[in-house]
């Protein structure tokens, strides 16, 4: 198994939108062959703090992840939001 945790911190004024784009990115890889896990988790503490835990069953499922076009959506779209 191949787990990545990714920390985000997102800018205030895009935390609503952070969480929509990066909902439609989880509905679509939790469909991935290989993937066992999508958690996206935010802080109590922190609502701009957010975990993002991904388990796939093998470093080749866990690359194609970063190749699917619902991922390179999310990734350039949040990306100026961080």
């Amino acid at each position: 198994m191949i787990v990545t945790c990714v920390k985000v911190y997102v800018k205030k004024e895009h935390i609503d939108d952070f969480i929509k784009a990066t909902v439609q990115n989880h509905s679509m890889s939790v469909k991935e062959p290989g993937n066992l896990r999508f958690d996206v988790l935010q802080s109590i503490n922190n609502p701009a703090e957010f975990t993002l835990y991904e388990a796939y069953d093998s470093d080749e499922s866990s690359a194609a992840h970063k190749n699917t076009p619902h991922y390179q959506v999310w990734r350039d779209t949040v990306a100026p939001w961080m």
